[in-house]
């Protein structure tokens, strides 16, 4: 596999420069300056590496994306341009979108010509206190449980697929059949699309 991706000594791989920061829950409606302050100091650490590009892995975040992007010269790869790609890709017309309240309420992944379900203010608050519980690994196969029941919910509901618009719902759902894009494997692609020269989601 790296062999095809033109890697066959060591001095082919990438440098890669991860910073994982201790940063505030992104979990509730309004994200304050005060919390988005550790992700901006966080961009710029990377920034002055002088790196090609930069990924967020957090979803939430990415409502912040092009304010954050004029805080730093290196690109950001902006995961709402893949969720889009990705969706047409795929021919999808209609999906749900599951994450923190924010994510859902701010339209992070609203595509032209793809039905977004409404999540209901129940279900988000479930969804919500599932992220919250498995990401301190309280009874996490009972919060996998809950999420894996709001998905199951919308697909009977019409949605084609399940956008998991969070990082703790894409390692909650990874191993569950279900029709859905988890974003983290979606910025995997998209990062291997970027260091192969081919990328368009700066």
């Amino acid at each position: 596999m790296l062999q095809k991706r033109g890697i066959s000594r060591n001095t082919d791989f990438p440098q890669i420069v991860i910073n994982s920061i201790p940063a505030p829950e992104l979990i509730h409606n309004r994200i304050s300056a005060e919390e988005l302050e550790p992700y901006t100091r966080g961009l710029k650490e990377l920034d002055s590496f002088g790196v090609d590009f930069i990924v967020m892995v957090c979803n939430t975040i990415h409502l912040f994306r092009n304010e954050m992007q004029k805080q730093v010269k290196a690109d950001i790869l902006d995961l709402r341009k893949g969720i889009e790609l990705e969706l047409e890709r795929r021919c999808i017309k209609s999906a749900v979108v599951l994450g923190t309240p924010a994510t859902i309420k701010g339209g992070l992944y609203k595509s032209e010509g793809v039905r977004l379900l409404d999540v209901s203010e129940a279900d988000i608050t479930s969804l919500s206190g599932a992220i919250f519980n498995f990401n301190r690994g309280f009874e996490k196969e009972e919060q996998v449980g809950v999420v894996l029941g709001v998905a199951e919910k919308y697909l009977s509901g019409g949605a084609e697929a399940v956008i998991l618009g969070c990082t703790e719902l894409s390692a909650m759902m990874k191993d569950k059949e279900l029709p859905k894009i988890d974003t983290i494997a979606l910025l995997v692609d998209m990062v291997m699309e970027m260091l192969e020269g081919g990328g368009v989601y700066g």
